[in-house]
């Protein structure tokens, strides 16, 4: 049987034990996720493995994403924009206008003092108009009942148009910092990148007006129905019960059976158009950039261009899948958004899965993000069965107890290392 069958086969088992020796939402509720991680990883998998750019930004265009839905699918707050919302964007059109007039007087105007002096006096005098602007619209939306709103809103639109907003603000993002940063050396490039990121979660945290900041945007739209809901149609709990299940677990199930169906159709047709612009000239073109940037450049590729174009279609992905993980949370919650989670995590996915191969992609995602949650409750039980010798009480069993909340970072420096060693271009190895 082919080896890739057998890989799959054995990350698809895993998730089928979760759901007998656990709970079958257990299951599904890491398996949504896996999705999600998936699609996550192909993003990254492009701009690493097609031309070998280092993004470890990746959280910042998730962030992106999840913004995405509130921009999107919240419904306006009528009140905050009667106080500052049209202020707010007078402000910001002069924020950009500055930016853009700053830019265009430093490329037309003859380098030199007075050139100088031009762009900083545009910088200033834009800066304070913008300020005197923003700050009163500012505060004027944050103090609108802000226990439970105190920010603008979004354009309440079905969540789902969220999905492709977020793939296309990230990618925005994305190229405004690739014309600057994708100059850069590799190692310049990921620092860059992690710099950027930051800022963008530093902005969404302190931004109450845009998305509610720290005190997180809860109850966004379902493009899915809700659990109560099902509970309470006639027909489906006689459905339900039909088929032998309490109708409270089956609404569960159904609904995330009805999310993977989503997800899953975004991972495929990801898939889909992955693999299809690999083996076509263009992906010929963006592995020959990768391998061998000055043999391309000899050939008459505009390599910076090609840079550019990957990062941003990378990024675009990772901002589809911030939405869509979003959309399943129900809530923005800007402080969750961790290099740990969204950065390292997915590059183990993408290391350990076979860096260059979108199906390497997909198969990290799914097992690393199945070992991400399931290692420490494994790891407790099979501690409580190591300490039982043990007396209550012992300062040797509550350390080794109480080590368990490690075990994850443990298990992913475990599982890379591994595969480094035996399976350096990973379980899926590029062709």
């Amino acid at each position: 049987m082919n080896r890739n069958a057998l890989l799959f086969g054995g990350v698809a088992l895993l998730y089928v034990l979760t759901g007998f020796f656990q709970s079958w939402n257990t299951a599904l509720a890491i398996f949504n996720m896996g999705l999600i991680s998936a699609v996550m990883a192909l993003g990254v998998n492009i701009q690493w493995g097609y031309a070998g750019l280092f993004n470890v930004g990746i959280m910042g265009f998730v962030a992106l994403g999840g913004l995405a839905t509130v921009l999107v699918s919240a419904p306006p707050v009528g009140e905050a924009w009667a106080a500052g919302g049209l202020r707010i964007l007078i402000a910001l059109v002069v924020g950009a206008g500055t930016v853009l007039a700053g830019v265009l007087t430093f490329k037309r105007m003859t380098p030199g003092r007075a050139r100088n002096l031009a762009v900083i006096g545009i910088f200033v005098v834009g800066f304070v108009l913008y300020r005197t602007l923003f700050d009163p619209a500012r505060d004027a939306i944050e103090a609108v009942n802000p226990s439970v709103s105190g920010f603008l809103g979004g354009a309440n639109l079905p969540i789902l148009i969220a999905w492709p907003v977020g793939g296309l603000i990230a990618a925005g993002a994305a190229w405004l910092i690739g014309k600057t940063a994708l100059g850069l050396r590799s190692d310049y490039l990921a620092i860059a990148t992690l710099g950027i990121a930051e800022i963008i979660i530093a902005v969404m945290k302190n931004e109450d007006w845009m998305a509610r900041g720290v005190k997180n945007v809860v109850g966004l739209p379902r493009p899915v129905p809700y659990e109560v809901d099902l509970q309470e149609s006639t027909t489906f709990v006689e459905r339900a019960v039909g088929l032998g299940l309490d109708p409270a677990a089956a609404s569960s199930l159904w609904v995330k059976i009805l999310y993977a169906g989503l997800f899953a159709a975004v991972l495929l047709a990801l898939i889909w158009l992955t693999q299809m612009a690999l083996n076509s000239p263009w992906g010929r073109m963006m592995r020959a950039i990768r391998d061998n940037e000055t043999a391309a450049e000899a050939m008459g590729k505009d390599v910076t261009r090609r840079h550019l174009q990957i990062f941003v279609i990378g990024s675009a992905i990772c901002g589809m899948a911030g939405a869509m993980m979003t959309t399943l949370d129900g809530q923005l919650t800007p402080g969750t958004y961790q290099p740990l989670r969204f950065t390292f995590l997915i590059w183990v996915m993408v290391i350990v899965g076979g860096s260059g191969n979108n199906w390497g992609s997909v198969l990290g995602g799914f097992l690393i993000w199945w070992l991400w949650i399931q290692v420490e409750p494994i790891g407790g039980a099979i501690m409580n069965v190591v300490t039982l010798p043990l007396p209550d009480g012992s300062g040797l069993k509550e350390h080794l107890l109480d080590s368990v909340q490690h075990i994850r970072l443990l298990t992913m420096g475990v599982v890379l290392l591994l595969v480094l060693r035996f399976s350096p271009r990973g379980l899926i190895p590029e062709k």
